[in-house]
């Protein structure tokens, strides 16, 4: 497969051109490659060890949710040079999603986590820019929130979840925005939402929770933000006839 033809249909599936994003995400190829590819990587973060296994195990393109420039512009020298400095040696192309892949409604780390979940959408909420990031739906049969976390538990390979019980007795109509974005619990709690399941949040989460009346489960940023890099991966392996794998580095946050 020409790489240029996948760039363009991951771009185009995605949308990313249109996409609005912090301005150090850097949506799209970050570092090129080879012509052909052929063996595809997933990981969520660009993180020397990724970068390390993706050349280790031969791959062509690796994909991630977090790219190599949250910390602006740096010199290419230390921790910059080391992620680099391989993918350039070896021809690893680099490929970032960031809010594109949290948002997309097929293969989102938002639509799919509320899918493991049970929850059939309803709709979007969390906009950044105009643009909404996250899903709420409703559970078939409704559950109370230490249900919803021992589910969201399971759903996250038995991630720690942290549960602020903040809601109703019982749980129905629960949104959805992966990594951190317990900063949306004011609005979940305006569209009168029972629970809002997101990766982390900030200290004053558990008091907007518990004065607004919404359960807040926090399952990490990291356990939250696996299923999109997961899906296109498997998505365009699928596609155009690729080799791909996973590469499961959990921080614990």
């Amino acid at each position: 497969m020409k790489l240029e033809s996948l760039l363009q249909y991951v771009d185009a599936y995605l949308g990313v051109p249109d996409h609005p994003d912090y301005p150090h995400a850097l949506n799209g190829l970050q570092v090129g490659g080879p012509e052909e590819v052929n063996h595809v990587m997933a990981a969520v973060d660009a993180s020397e060890a990724s970068i390390a296994a993706a050349v280790e195990a031969g791959a062509d393109l690796l994909l991630v949710h977090h790219g190599l420039f949250w910390d602006g512009l740096r010199p290419v020298t230390g921790r910059r040079l080391r992620r680099l400095g391989p993918l350039i040696e070896h021809g690893v192309a680099l490929y970032s999603a960031h809010l594109p892949l949290d948002s997309h409604p097929e293969v989102g780390n938002c639509a799919l986590l509320g899918r493991a979940l049970g929850l059939e959408p309803r709709g979007r909420f969390a906009a950044y820019h105009g643009v909404d990031i996250g899903w709420w739906g409703e559970l078939a049969v409704p559950v109370d929130v230490a249900v919803l976390g021992e589910r969201l538990m399971d759903v996250l390979g038995g991630a720690r979840v942290h549960v602020i019980p903040g809601g109703p007795a019982v749980v129905g109509r629960v949104g959805v925005v992966t990594g951190g974005g317990a900063s949306y619990t004011v609005e979940a709690a305006a569209l009168g939402l029972d629970a809002l399941v997101t990766g982390e949040g900030s200290h004053h989460t558990h008091f907007d929770a518990m004065e607004l009346g919404v359960h807040v489960l926090m399952g990490g940023h990291y356990a939250t933000e696996t299923f999109g890099v997961r899906a296109l991966a498997a998505h365009i392996a699928d596609r155009f006839e690729l080799r791909w794998e996973f590469l499961d580095q959990p921080t614990g946050l």
